[in-house]
């Protein structure tokens, strides 16, 4: 019975991915050569992809196990308690730590997405692209700073 509560955990923690690609658009600024700015794509995807490195799909994956597994703990005790027959307490708490898991999980997943869109946009519009909700770029008229 154990085996085959956390295969089913497993499986589904399975679900829990880490981000493939920002969800936001961007487009190049006036003039910019097409091929330069598919190049500073791939930078900063790389880029936002290492800022928030592999963990956040497998600590969301971890969470969801964990919480399967102590949600069945807590349902086999509270089943056997009160007089639960053949698992279903177990059954009980596979289904609520399920539910719990799913929650945590879906939570890191969204977590880990939204700072790979924040550092993507960030990287794009250092790179003078045009990034939603940001003011158009201009060149400065005069050095950005004074000479000392």
């Amino acid at each position: 019975m154990r085996k085959i509560i956390c295969s089913i955990a497993m499986v589904l923690a399975g679900c829990a991915s880490a981000p493939i690609g920002p969800r936001v658009a961007v487009m190049p600024a006036p003039g910019k050569p097409y091929e330069v700015f598919v190049a500073e794509d791939q930078l900063c995807r790389y880029y936002a992809a290492q800022s928030i490195g592999a963990a956040p799909s497998d600590a969301a994956a971890q969470s969801f196990v964990g919480s399967a597994v102590v949600g069945t703990a807590i349902g086999a005790a509270a089943g056997a308690m009160g007089g639960g027959h053949e698992g279903s307490g177990a059954a009980t708490g596979l289904v609520i730590g399920s539910m719990a898991g799913a929650g945590q999980s879906a939570y890191a997943v969204q977590d880990a997405q939204m700072r790979y869109d924040l550092t993507y946009q960030q990287c794009m519009y250092a790179k003078g692209n045009q990034v939603p909700g940001m003011p158009m770029q201009t060149a400065p008229s005069q050095a950005p700073y004074p000479p000392r």
